[in-house]
């Protein structure tokens, strides 16, 4: 499986498990920004007042899922955010995440992350 196809999977397998945990997914893969400072968010979910905005990365283990999220993708992805909760008149708690899958398919889910 190509790293593109890895990705998707990754996403599917932490959607179920965010599913199993309560959430609703209300966007998979938004995308804002288009011609300026681009940046997906892979799923943001709800459960009860909270928001969480979700990234998903697959990686050998959990510390290089960590240091795969930069600083200045941790920027474009709060930016991302912003223009979601104006664009959705959110009043309700937020979050980042990050979920990390490793090889094995093992999950990790690291609240507020970000």
């Amino acid at each position: 499986m190509n790293s593109y196809k890895t990705g998707l999977f990754s996403e599917l397998i932490a959607c179920a498990y965010l599913r199993i945990h309560g959430f609703k997914i209300l966007k998979r893969r938004y995308v804002t920004g288009r011609n300026t400072g681009r940046a997906e968010i892979d799923i943001i979910a709800k459960r009860g007042n909270l928001l969480a905005f979700i990234e998903v990365k697959h990686r050998s283990n959990i510390i290089k899922g960590l240091e795969a999220v930069t600083t200045a993708q941790s920027t474009r992805l709060r930016r991302a955010a912003e223009t979601y909760i104006a664009n959705n008149h959110w009043t309700g708690d937020a979050r980042f995440d990050i979920i990390v899958i490793n090889s094995l398919y093992k999950i990790r889910w690291i609240r507020g992350a970000i």
